[in-house]
């Protein structure tokens, strides 16, 4: 479903990373995945390596992640990515990456994500859904800005990528208790919120940002199996089992799972503009926040798109990351 005015490109579905970058050369491009140590992380990371960039993969588990890089080294004739440790639920490890980066960035892929079966905090007493995919890649990006800055002037612009989720149409952003001390504690409906923050933070960096050559686009790279289920419950596997027998969503491959977010990053029409989501290739249709997501699997609610709400998240985030 494409409305007027809505970004399109040919890519579908059923396109695969390769297919998006095939032609396209990115020898010089600087990127840093996230999570790149298996899943979808990994395939960005390889397809970006083979199409010439110089990938780092910023993950928690850097045995996982040399493993990955040896696979990449042997399938793209001998790319090399580098291996950093990052954990995202650990501010002291995000500055410790931001502090020893050195040199521009063109690609910040934010793909790393949690899921949790209960409720899990961080050493800083917050929920760790959102701790780990919002503030934990809100914090990074704050702190590599400058660096994506030197890479923008270089290379007339610099993206970011924001991993999201069909998910968020569960779940806005509930600044009355971002971290659940009072609400009953649903793994979905904070899962929901910590992507519904990705998008917003797209948003707002775009905002903020775009006169230094940044910009920042989320995306939904489908229903993928990866490790990331891992510790779903049997509520949330029965869920996502009902939403593929109903048609909500088909799994794809992880390949092409990883499609939509090399869109993001390298396709011409997503150069200069962000704040957008993107499902299948392409600039998703906005949906009321009533939605049903079974009727609407391919579209974005409004909560995950507003310019007030992802300015009030930038603020409490930044003001979460200060104390």
């Amino acid at each position: 479903m494409d409305a007027p005015g809505l970004i399109t490109t040919p890519f579908t579905a059923s396109t695969t990373a390769d297919e998006v970058l095939r032609g396209i050369d990115l020898a010089g491009v600087r990127a840093v995945v996230t999570g790149a140590s298996s899943g979808l992380g990994a395939e960005t990371a390889r397809a970006l390596a083979a199409a010439g960039a110089g990938v780092t993969l910023a993950v928690r588990d850097t045995a996982a992640g040399e493993g990955v890089v040896e696979r990449i080294e042997k399938s793209t004739a001998g790319s090399r990515p580098r291996v950093a440790r990052l954990d995202l639920a650990d501010a002291a490890s995000v500055a410790r990456f931001v502090d020893t980066w050195s040199g521009p960035l063109h690609l910040l892929i934010n793909n790393a994500g949690v899921v949790t079966g209960g409720l899990e905090r961080t050493r800083a007493g917050w929920e760790l859904q959102f701790a780990t995919n919002h503030l934990g890649h809100f914090a990074l990006a704050v702190g590599l800005r400058g660096a994506l800055a030197r890479g923008a002037a270089e290379r007339d612009g610099a993206r970011i990528v924001s991993v999201s989720s069909t998910a968020h149409m569960r779940a806005g952003v509930d600044f009355g208790d971002l971290h659940f001390e009072r609400r009953t504690y649903d793994p979905q409906v904070a899962y929901a919120q910590s992507k519904t923050a990705n998008s917003l933070f797209a948003v707002e960096a775009t905002r903020r940002w775009a006169s230094d050559g940044i910009v920042a686009n989320a995306v939904n790279p489908g229903g993928v199996a990866t490790g990331l289920q891992r510790n779903f419950t049997p509520e949330q596997k029965a869920s996502l089992d009902a939403a593929e027998a109903a048609g909500t969503f088909t799994y794809k491959t992880v390949e092409q799972g990883a499609a939509t977010g090399i869109v993001a990053a390298v396709a011409p029409q997503f150069a200069h503009t962000g704040g957008h989501y993107l499902d299948d290739g392409r600039e998703a249709y906005t949906v009321p926040n009533d939605a049903e997501l079974a009727r609407h699997p391919h579209g974005v609610k409004e909560w995950a798109l507003d310019p007030a709400t992802a300015e009030r998240l930038w603020t409490v985030s930044s003001d979460l990351l200060r104390a």
